[in-house]
């Protein structure tokens, strides 16, 4: 492994493990704040350092008149709205289930490629998508299949994350346009941006100001780590890794990231490993893996 090999490596592995912890760490914020209060700060945060980073290394510049409602678009659906239905949901989902359910993102993007883009799906793409399905709702239920009857198990947390898995997906598939046109850490900035100024509609309409002052300690602490580190850093550091590495083994490294919620949930917030969870993440991501193989 040469040098820009290394460091590439390095990179992603710091981004995967960053969004990894990144669900502890809202969790813990939203345990003191408002959802919409930690949103805003975090991509405040977040919005200064990919401005700063698109600024120094030379690839900052204005967007066309006829791109804004593009940006609007993709802002609000991967900034605004799904934030919004992350950090709400995990007031009440564990952190751990949230991890396993956005594991199954690349399924929603299959099925969208299969619907919009018609891409083909082989039976190796099917049977994972089914085995990955699976798995979502064995977590989700906590082994209680039965309970998908009722709903008695499903918490609004629950319902709200698996809402952002598609979400996800539909905001991927409507980036690739721009990832063809645009630097991504120019494209990730404007994104974010729009979907910040989104935010702070909500923050303002709302009591999010108000809230501010009820961050702890540990409340900013999260907050802190979700902007510099999640929002800031570790889409720099991934997007690098994706110029000096294939994406087929960047995408490898992602595999890693509810391994990394489960293992910091358990140490920070005391979260259970319960057994049954683990059997449907490792499902979820065996399917995965037949879907991307």
């Amino acid at each position: 492994m040469n040098r820009p090999q290394l460091i590439a490596t390095l990179e992603v592995t710091f981004a995967v493990i960053a969004w990894g912890a990144s669900f502890v760490a809202t969790k813990v914020a939203v345990r003191e704040a408002a959802p919409v209060t930690v949103v805003w700060l975090r991509f405040a945060i977040g919005v200064v350092i990919l401005g700063l980073a698109t600024v120094m290394r030379g690839q900052f510049a204005w967007l066309e008149r006829r791109e804004l409602s593009y940006f609007l678009l993709l802002g609000f659906l991967g900034i605004t709205f799904h934030q919004w239905l992350q950090s709400t949901g995990l007031v009440t989902t564990q952190a751990t289930t949230t991890a396993w359910i956005v594991a199954s993102i690349p399924i929603f993007m299959a099925l969208l490629g299969w619907l919009v883009l018609a891409e083909k799906l082989g039976w190796r793409h099917i049977l994972g998508i089914a085995l990955a399905v699976f798995g979502v709702l064995v977590v989700v239920t906590r082994g209680n299949l039965a309970s998908l009857v009722t709903g008695h198990f499903l918490t609004r947390g629950d319902i709200l994350v698996m809402i952002s898995a598609p979400n996800w997906a539909v905001f991927s598939i409507l980036s690739r346009r721009g990832l063809k046109r645009y630097p991504a850490t120019r494209m990730m900035f404007y994104v974010m941006a729009f979907g910040w100024l989104f935010s702070t509609v909500l923050f303002f309409t709302g009591d999010g100001g108000y809230q501010i002052h009820k961050l702890s300690t540990d409340g900013w602490l999260g907050v802190v780590f979700l902007g510099v580190i999640c929002s800031g850093l570790a889409y720099i550091f991934y997007y690098d890794g994706l110029k000096a590495m294939p994406v087929a083994q960047v995408g490898v490294f992602l595999y890693l990231e509810p391994v990394v919620t489960v293992m910091v949930a358990a140490i920070v917030l005391h979260e259970p490993l319960l057994g049954v969870s683990l059997l449907g993440g490792a499902t979820i991501l065996l399917g995965v893996w037949m879907v991307n193989h």
